[in-house]
């Protein structure tokens, strides 16, 4: 099996039953207290919980109730979203941030409907064929959607392992983790399992310091305040509302110099999000 970043994971460790038991305790223990509520919890529908993955990578849980009600009434099955438009979707996508996720999920409704018959495949392999959708997203939707003991790390994940087995390190890696998970998983019923393992790395997450910091994949995300990425979120808003604009007209409704706007039309462009007519930049 691999990991999500292409590495083979190792064996599940042989942990010893009363270490399974007392982790388990722990998590379920804070669980049975402090669930946390969320719509994406409430439904077993495989395309409302894909929705709800693909929204939640890298955007926190209280952004994504923000957009997730009104995107599912908008879009409310793969069908609706395979066929709406690019423009309409982004325009309930505002808000969310990486916008190329829209875009994403639209081209995973036309995979969908045209290769699957409508129906999200149940399968490891085929889910991640679709377009925006890795080895974690993919574990997470088996789980969520279906009740399968698919195995995957994600942040609160990650934090909960690292708080409980690795206290005294630094420097850890998934590999290291992914056994674990493995070794701990409540293989009876997963979805709830995993409901309780996240819910238990945010309160320690909150609780001590960060025990992300000690992963080797840790980086702190750069000022988002005058990046380029917010740079691309004002030129798409701006495509919102103007079918078509210049690069002359974007640099003096966005008050940017051209020579920076270009370098991210050229970026968004790459992406599939916008194109060219001429002269002028529209949603692609």
């Amino acid at each position: 099996m691999l990991c999500s970043d292409g590495e083979t994971m190792p064996e599940e460790k042989n942990l010893k039953t009363e270490v399974v038991c007392a982790f388990r305790k722990a998590v379920y223990g804070y669980y049975r207290e402090h669930a946390r509520r969320f719509p994406w919890r409430q439904t077993r529908d495989a395309y409302k919980i894909m929705v709800s993955e693909i929204m939640l990578q890298q955007t926190q849980a209280k952004r994504v109730m923000s957009r997730y009600g009104k995107f599912l009434t908008t879009f409310p099955d793969f069908v609706t979203l395979a066929q709406a438009p690019l423009r309409e979707i982004l325009r309930v996508w505002q808000g969310l941030g990486y916008n190329r996720r829209a875009l994403q999920l639209k081209q995973t409704a036309e995979v969908v409907v045209c290769e699957h018959h409508g129906s999200l495949p149940r399968d490891l392999e085929s889910l991640v064929t679709l377009p925006g959708i890795g080895r974690a997203s993919a574990s997470a939707i088996l789980t969520f959607a279906f009740n399968e003991p698919a195995v995957f790390v994600e942040t609160n994940i990650r934090a909960a392992f690292i708080h409980f087995f690795f206290e005294d390190r630094t420097g850890i890696k998934d590999k290291e983790i992914y056994p674990l998970v493995a070794a701990t998983l409540d293989r009876s019923n997963p979805r709830t399992w995993y409901y309780a393992l996240m819910d238990y790395g945010v309160m320690v997450k909150k609780k001590f310091r960060n025990p992300d910091r000690k992963s080797i994949r840790y980086q702190r995300q750069s000022p988002f305040q005058g990046s380029d990425r917010q740079i691309r979120g004002m030129i798409l808003r701006v495509l919102l509302e103007e079918p078509q604009i210049s690069l002359l007209q974007l640099s003096q409704t966005l008050g940017i110099d051209q020579e920076r706007l270009k370098r991210n039309t050229c970026a968004l462009k790459e992406e599939g999000l916008i194109q060219t007519k001429g002269r002028n930049f529209t949603i692609g």
